[in-house]
């Protein structure tokens, strides 16, 4: 008595390797898109919660009756590290998990002190969109659109609208 064995013929392996490769050429671009995405996404979340950090600490202080203005968030080693009142750390947090410097990690932020205008601290995020600057502006934390390169300036409103 013979035993007929089924199994799949060439033609239809081949068959289904192409179909499998043209939907892999379909779905990569759509998630390395959507990975884009999410970066910008969480750029935009990292941005409100410093802004919304700057304000409470502002409000705190005109409370307790001090006037001085926050004239940075961050430093070499913490990016978002500690609020600054001219060159005095505070050793007040901005960001409960404050994003560091160290060149291993994958974060896109980066600090680049007294690089801005007039000697100001600059906070950078790089992506897909260029190096978008943000600097402490009268205690306020906002984007540098006055550069004359048209990509910070196209991140910037990418970033805070």
């Amino acid at each position: 008595m013979k035993h007929k064995k089924s199994a799949f013929t060439m033609i239809e392996l081949v068959f289904v390797v192409v179909i499998i490769g043209i939907l892999a050429a379909v779905a990569i671009p759509r998630l390395s898109a959507t990975r884009d995405d999410a970066v910008i996404t969480k750029a935009r979340t990292t941005i409100a919660s410093i802004r919304n950090a700057l304000a409470m600490e502002r409000q705190k202080r005109i409370l307790r009756g001090e006037f001085a203005q926050i004239t940075a968030v961050g430093d070499s080693t913490n990016v978002f590290g500690n609020f600054y009142v001219g060159a005095i750390d505070t050793n007040q947090s901005v960001l409960e998990y404050p994003i560091t410097s160290e060149p291993n990690k994958k974060e896109r932020w980066s600090f680049s002190g007294g690089t801005g205008k007039n000697g100001r601290d600059q906070y950078i995020f790089k992506s897909t969109l260029g190096d978008v600057e943000f600097e402490v502006v009268s205690g306020k934390f906002e984007c540098d659109t006055t550069k004359t390169n048209n990509t910070n300036a196209n991140g910037c409103k990418q970033l805070t609208n």
